[in-house]
C-alpha cells in the first residue's frame, strides 16, 4: 500500500461472533478487529491491505501534531440487519483517552482448525460531532481537505491531541427479557451448552460463574466459592481492586449463581442476595436465562449495587474472549470444569 489516504470508511457487520466489533456508547469507544480472520496469512498479508491500514494510521495518530494532520477522518457504519441499509455511528479517531498507547492498537492471537494466527483489535474515539459538513466532505473528496469546514472537535484533535469523545449517560431503566438472552442461534446453542453441562450440578456451575465474573472484571483479586452448607445465601465472595498501586483500595464483594434453564430469575432469588449484602458490600448475579421485570426494577429503582451477568453478556464475554461457539464453550468446560469434579 502507497499513497496517502485521504478518508476511511469502516464497516461493521456487528455480529461476527468470532470478531465481535463494539461501541461503548456510554463512553464513546469503538472497538474494531482487523481483516485478518482466517489461519494462512501473516497478519498484514490482507487482500484489502486493512491491517497495514489501520498500523498506518495509529501510527500517524501518535506522532505529533504533525501526524495526526495526516491522520485520515474515519467514518464509522454499522449495519442494521437490513439489506445493506447501513447505520452512521460517528466520527472517528485512532485511540481512546483512558487507554495506554500501547493499548489501542494491538495484535492478537487466535486459533481456528488447530492453526494459530494474529489479528489486530483497534479502538477508537468516536468524537462529539454531531453534524458533519457536506461541504468538508467534498474537500476531502477531492483531495484538497479543508478542515476549517471540519467539526470543531476534529480540528482540536489535530491541534492537541485531546479527544472529546460523544457520550451517552446510561438510563437506569432495565434490560427487557429479550436483551438479556441471545437472539442468534449460536448464542442461543453456546447458553444450552453452558446449561445442560451443570444442569445437574448447580454447586459445579458457581465455580464457572466465577470464572465468567473474572472475565467481565479482571480487576477481581480474589473470588472464592463458599461451602454449600455454609455459604450464607452466597455462593461466592470475593474482593475486587479499585485504582492502582499503592493507591488502590479493595472492595468487598458477593457473587449468586443461578443455572436455569428457561425460567427467569425472579424477585426472591434477587431478594436473597440482596439480604446478604454486607456494610459497603455489591453484589454479582451470574444467570444462564434472564431476570424478570420485577426483579430487574427493584435492582434499578432502588439503587442496590448489583451487577447483572445475563446469557447475553456471558455469550459476549465468551466471543470477546476467543470463544465464540458452542463447540469452543463445550471443550473450555470439558477442560476446566470436567463432569467428575
Amino acid at each position: 500500500m502507497h499513497g496517502q489516504l485521504h478518508m476511511l470508511v469502516l464497516t461493521s457487520s456487528m455480529n461476527d461472533p468470532d470478531w465481535p466489533d463494539a461501541i461503548d456508547r456510554e463512553h464513546g469507544v469503538f472497538t474494531y478487529f482487523g481483516d485478518n480472520k482466517k489461519p494462512g496469512r501473516e497478519l498484514h498479508e490482507t487482500g484489502r491491505h486493512g491491517n497495514l491500514i489501520l498500523r498506518k494510521i495509529f501510527a500517524a495518530a501518535r506522532s505529533g501534531a504533525t501526524g495526526r494532520a495526516e491522520t485520515p477522518p474515519i467514518f464509522l457504519f454499522a449495519s442494521t440487519g437490513v439489506r445493506r441499509d447501513v447505520q452512521f455511528l460517528g466520527l472517528a479517531v485512532p485511540g481512546a483517552s483512558d487507554l495506554d498507547a500501547s493499548e489501542d492498537l494491538v495484535a492478537i492471537w487466535r486459533i481456528a482448525d488447530g492453526d494459530r494466527f494474529q489479528n489486530y483489535r483497534a479502538r477508537f474515539t468516536v468524537l462529539n460531532a454531531p453534524v458533519i459538513s457536506r461541504a468538508w466532505i467534498d474537500t476531502i473528496v477531492a483531495g484538497e481537505r479543508d478542515d476549517r469546514l471540519a467539526p470543531d472537535t476534529w480540528r482540536q484533535w489535530i491541534s492537541t491531541g485531546r479527544r472529546n469523545p460523544l457520550l451517552a449517560t446510561r438510563s437506569l431503566e432495565w434490560r427487557t427479557s429479550r436483551e438479556q438472552l441471545p437472539q442468534d442461534r449460536e448464542g442461543q446453542a453456546m447458553i444450552s451448552a453452558l446449561h445442560d453441562h451443570f444442569k445437574d450440578r448447580p454447586h459445579a456451575f458457581e465455580h464457572c460463574a466465577v470464572a465468567i465474573a473474572r472475565l467481565m472484571m479482571p480487576e477481581i483479586t480474589t473470588l472464592d466459592v463458599t461451602r454449600p452448607s455454609r455459604d450464607g445465601g452466597r455462593d461466592a465472595i470475593g474482593q475486587m481492586r479499585v485504582g492502582q498501586g499503592a493507591s488502590g483500595i479493595l472492595v468487598d464483594f458477593a457473587l449468586e449463581a443461578k443455572c436455569y434453564g428457561t425460567r427467569a430469575v425472579g424477585v426472591r432469588d434477587v431478594s436473597r442476595l440482596i439480604s446478604r449484602l454486607r456494610h459497603r458490600q455489591f453484589g454479582v448475579l451470574v444467570t444462564t436465562t434472564c431476570l424478570d421485570r420485577q426483579a430487574y426494577k427493584e435492582i434499578k429503582e432502588d439503587g442496590h449495587p448489583i451487577v447483572v451477568i445475563a446469557a447475553a453478556d456471558i455469550v459476549e464475554l465468551f466471543r470477546r474472549h476467543g470463544r465464540g461457539t458452542a463447540a469452543l464453550v463445550g471443550k473450555w468446560l470439558c477442560e476446566d470444569f470436567p463432569s467428575n469434579s
